[in-house]
């Protein structure tokens, strides 16, 4: 239940009904429209938010659904209800092309079976009976009008109509040929008089020619005269088309009378187009305001993320702005907010937007906050807005607010969601107050949920020390004096009278009477709240720089924890390579030169003997140094590709290429990652690689193999987490060598676009970064270059 009636349209819920109707395709779903009010039952609520959501995914995702003409079959079943009476053939027709609407939709959906089932229950145990477009189709053609051959009686009518207006046409052309021979008729050719075809003949004449003058020409000189013969023609061609008309009525009598039969089932296809129509709109609506489904509790809580009142927002839009997003929590702990700050901040904006949403999530429709809110369900949902003084019924402001008042404490239960804007006002501030005190009171004990305005240091304190009540503020830049149009739950606000007055220009003489004139305990208190809300924005400030340090030194320690990981697992395997190489270099060398000296023993050391194995031993030493030369230059000419094991030339180690960049390659050695040079990698048989390394590296790669890409999309992170992930990303982009690549961080209010362009100008390797072209995106993406 709503109280007043009136609390509709003040919190924006009638404006709301009308931009939906303004999406209706019928008359009828505009009546759905104006008849739609806010449910209790969690069920039905639940049904129509689903079908809301499903519609609005086909709108974004899927094919058109065929609605192409739709008509109000109802009335026309109406109509056409008393014995006797008969559609003409246009209502026929409509009828047919909302059948063949119907079909079509149910066919649509019959194709998706299981994707849409909340839309497919509302033509659950509807039968598809397209014999009765079949018997309208043998009657009514595919332009709407009836089919000569509809019945024979009007199959030989017509055919009778034809042959007489032939025999007309003759007989008219050899009685006008025959006047012209005989210089009777005037200029001009034959012609229409009162549906007759008439000869136009020189008045002296009109007596040489038997039949009737229908007409005269302006100056009398020309009468237009029908013969007798063709006179009576004529009349048999009108005596058949009344025939024919009869003929009609009679077949549209028939066709009405067999289409009787289906009248229920006719009515239930018109609800469906109707409802259809319904949903419909509030989908189209719910895009227009880019709304989401929240989670539907039974329970009577709200918490909403992100949330925007839905009209602020489509007015912003017009104008450019973008709408401060409201998160706000109504549960058993913290059931009243009593929200309070300088006048203009948002205070009234916080409140109608919880009410507003409320309403419409009740009343089946989506709402402009984040998809993980939940909202509940209240019976009752009470507001108290705006000045309603009577006159005639002899009630001043305050006595408005009173009766209200009384009717809440009297009605209120803890499923009631109240809503006040100023609360206490309209009176004395020494009996307001108070009064508003124990109103507030009476209400925290009935256990309902709701939000209230103040300005009363009172109420404040109040809500401060009861349990139930939990203060919020509206955030103020007291430096800039300007409104933040920001929520913030846990403390009050001040109303920033003497700073807003000072920065209007009242002047210092008049503000430094009215400080004096305060109390001094009030004037403490407001200093004080201004002093905690600077104290803290500063807070909130050190704190994200805090955290963002903290981010960025946890990667570096972790990627200081992978890379000691690696060393300490292949330090050994290095030294055992290394040494099993230099073992085989020095065996083969001391081979050698024990062959060499035995034979210079044998020789008995002759001198030339002795010079030509001096020359051999050097030959041999070179060619194993081309040959390693060699195999350096083939290295290089070997295609290299993803998943290849490489070895690195100028030492032992070994890795498997993850990523391949130009001339560069990302090796994945364990844990560590390392970009090189292609020419400095000679590409190594799978089985020439220890098991050892191949264990160690193969989850790596696994978790590394999926490529690159040159965007990143930051659509619904947080400030932090975005700025952690262009980092990360940055670190790469310039590893990889890229050029350029695009941040996907959404249009939004502006805020996350702002705090990743902040962020990039730290880097010396940004040179530059501008929005994307508006058609694929505009100021919603940012493309960053680098050097």
């Amino acid at each position: 239940m709503i109280y007043p009636s009136s609390a509709l349209e003040k919190l924006g819920f009638v404006e709301i009904k009308q931009l939906i109707k303004n999406h209706c395709m019928s008359s009828m779903g505009q009546q759905l429209v104006d008849k739609m009010q806010p449910m209790t039952h969690f069920d039905q609520i639940n049904k129509f938010l689903h079908q809301t959501i499903e519609f609005k995914n086909i709108l974004l995702n899927d094919a058109a659904l065929p609605i192409h003409d739709f008509f109000d079959i109802k009335r026309l079943v109406e109509k056409a209800r008393v014995e006797g009476t008969y559609l003409i053939e246009e209502e026929v027709f409509q009828i047919h092309l909302s059948l063949i609407t119907v079909f079509s939709v149910i066919h649509y959906f019959t194709q998706r079976e299981g994707q849409y089932p909340n839309l497919e229950a509302l033509f659950e145990h509807l039968p598809v009976e397209k014999s009765i477009t079949q018997q309208i189709e043998r009657v009514i053609d595919a332009k709407g009008k009836m089919r000569p051959n509809a019945s024979a009686a009007l199959r030989d009518i017509i055919a009778g109509i034809a042959q007489a207006e032939r025999e007309v046409h003759r007989k008219m052309d050899q009685l006008f040929k025959n006047a012209q021979n005989n210089n009777w008729t005037a200029d001009g050719n034959l012609t229409i008089r009162d549906g007759r075809l008439c000869i136009p003949l020189l008045a002296e004449n009109k007596r040489k020619l038997k039949g009737f003058v229908h007409d005269e020409s302006a100056t009398g000189q020309t009468v237009y005269l029908e013969p007798e013969e063709v006179f009576y023609l004529n009349n048999s061609i009108r005596d058949l088309e009344f025939d024919k008309r009869r003929e009609i009525i009679k077949i549209l009598t028939t066709l009405t009378n067999e289409l009787r039969t289906y009248f229920p089932l006719l009515l239930s296809y018109h609800g469906f187009l109707t409802k259809l129509d319904f949903v419909r709109a509030k989908a189209l609506f719910a895009i227009d305001i880019e709304a989401n489904m929240p989670e539907l509790i039974r329970e009577s809580e709200i918490n909403l993320i992100r949330a925007r009142h839905p009209l602020l927002l489509l007015n912003f839009r017009r104008e450019g702005k973008a709408v401060v997003p409201l998160d706000i929590l109504i549960d058993r702990q913290q059931r009243i907010i009593v929200v309070s700050g300088p006048n203009a901040g948002g205070k009234s904006v916080c409140m109608k937007t919880v009410g507003l949403l409320q309403l419409m999530v009740q009343s089946g429709l989506l709402i402009p906050a984040d998809e993980h809110s939940k909202v509940g369900i209240f019976t009752q949902i009470f507001a108290d807005i705006g000045d309603d003084q009577s006159i005639e019924s002899d009630l001043s402001t305050y006595s408005a607010h009173l009766s209200k008042m009384k009717y809440f404490v009297e009605h209120a239960q803890s499923k009631t969601l109240v809503l006040i804007d100023e609360f206490g006002t309209g009176t004395d501030p020494q009996f307001g107050g108070p009064i508003a005190e124990a109103v507030l009171e009476s209400l925290n004990q009935k256990k309902i949920g709701g939000v209230i305005t103040t300005h009363y240091s009172n109420l404040k304190v109040f809500a401060n020390v009861t349990p139930g009540i939990i203060n919020a503020s509206m955030l103020f830049d007291n430096l800039e004096m300007q409104p933040l149009y920001s929520l913030e739950v846990g403390k009050p606000g001040s109303s920033y009278a003497f700073e807003i007055a000072q920065k209007i220009g009242l002047p210092r003489v008049i503000l430094e009477s009215a400080k004096s004139k305060i109390g001094a305990y009030q004037k403490k208190v407001d200093t004080l709240l201004i002093d905690l809300e600077r104290d803290k924005k500063e807070l909130m400030d050190t704190r994200t720089a805090v955290e963002r340090k903290e981010q960025r030194a946890k990667a570096l320690v972790d990627e200081n924890e992978k890379l000691q990981s690696y060393l300490d697992e292949n330090k050994k395997l290095i030294l055992k390579n290394a040494k099993l190489e230099a073992q085989h270099i020095i065996k083969n060398a001391n081979k050698l030169i024990e062959n060499t000296i035995s034979e210079i023993k044998e020789s008995k050391a002759d001198k030339a003997k002795t010079q030509i194995l001096r020359q051999t031993l050097q030959q041999e030493f070179l060619k194993n140094e081309v040959k390693d030369k060699k195999k350096e230059f083939v290295a290089e000419a070997v295609e290299l590709k993803v998943g290849d094991w490489v070895k690195l030339i100028d030492s032992e180690t070994i890795g498997q290429i993850m990523e391949l960049a130009k001339d560069n390659i990302i090796l994945a050695m364990g844990n560590l990652r390392s970009v090189v040079k292609q020419k400095r990698v000679q590409k190594l048989a799978t089985k020439d690689v220890p098991k050892e390394v191949r264990r160690s590296s193969r989850l790596s790669l696994i978790d590394n193999s999926t490529p690159f890409s040159p965007e990143l999309d930051l659509r619904g992170r947080r400030g932090d987490e975005a700025l952690y992930e262009v980092e990360k990303y940055l670190d790469r982009a310039i590893m990889m060598g890229l050029p350029s690549f695009k941040i996907i961080h959404g249009k939004g209010d502006g805020i996350l676009r702002k705090l990743i362009r902040e962020n990039l100008k730290k880097y010396t390797q940004v040179v530059r970064f501008e929005d994307e072209h508006a058609d694929r995106g505009g100021d919603g993406i940012t493309y960053v270059y680098l050097d």
